[in-house]
């Protein structure tokens, strides 16, 4: 089966997707680690989405990937939509997960430029606990909220300063009726980070795109309702059934 591959959001990372075990079940699971975050904290920060799409396909080469199911969360929803615009032949299916088309977030719980000036001013651990906490709608009491948290605190001041440059500076809109990968576009409705007007955007000018919607649900709905978001997300690249 078409091996998965998961691309985190910002101040995410590969160990966040420990509860999409059940999603290796006939297939692997190829989590990734972008430069600046996760298990790659150590590597030179990146601050265009297009450079971490870069890295991202280049990495998967290396590991000699080469064509492939892909998922991307919040940033990395943006990245993935990089990949498949340089690589399409390359990408089976995509799951667009609690992103959007446009990085500057209109609707975000706060600006970029505020968090950037907050970054600037509370330090990276403070800054990852603080926005870490919006991705749950039980924020700080969210059962998952403390391993979320531990990940993004891998992320250093720099790579959260240019995470936060990489969304700003990146538009994907002019590009998305060129997808021609049948695409999933999955959201929480209690979403703090990206708002109805992203999904909308991206469920309607995707041609071959499909909505899900998950309810009482944040920006984390991976953590959240593991259950429901695995189950939608095998139904969905699930090879067709044959006919009888």
């Amino acid at each position: 089966m078409t091996p998965l591959v998961l691309v985190h959001g910002f101040m995410g990372g590969s160990a966040q997707w420990t509860l999409q075990s059940p999603l290796a079940e006939g297939r692997s699971l190829v989590c990734l680690d972008l430069p600046g975050f996760g298990r790659n904290a150590d590597k030179p920060v990146v601050d265009r989405i297009e450079d971490f799409a870069e890295w991202a396909l280049k990495e998967l080469t290396g590991r000699g990937i080469d064509r492939f199911d892909l998922l991307g969360h919040s940033m990395g929803g943006m990245i993935v939509q990089e990949m498949v615009r340089h690589a399409p032949d390359r990408v089976k299916r995509l799951v667009l997960y609690a992103t959007g088309s446009r990085g500057a977030l209109p609707g975000r719980f706060e600006t970029i430029e505020t968090s950037k000036k907050r970054a600037m001013e509370d330090g990276a651990r403070a800054t990852a606990r603080r926005i870490a906490a919006t991705w749950f709608s039980k924020r700080e009491d969210a059962e998952h909220y403390a391993d979320c948290a531990a990940i993004s605190e891998m992320a250093g001041l720099d790579a959260i300063l240019s995470g936060l440059t990489a969304m700003q500076s990146w538009s994907g809109e002019a590009n998305l009726s060129k997808i021609g990968n049948h695409t999933l576009v999955l959201w929480g409705d209690g979403d703090r980070t990206y708002d109805w007007s992203q999904i909308e955007r991206l469920w309607t000018s995707i041609p071959n795109s499909t909505l899900g919607v998950i309810p009482s649900c944040a920006h984390a709905v991976h953590a959240e309702r593991p259950d429901l978001f695995n189950a939608m997300v095998h139904q969905f690249l699930a090879p067709p059934s044959a006919p009888n």
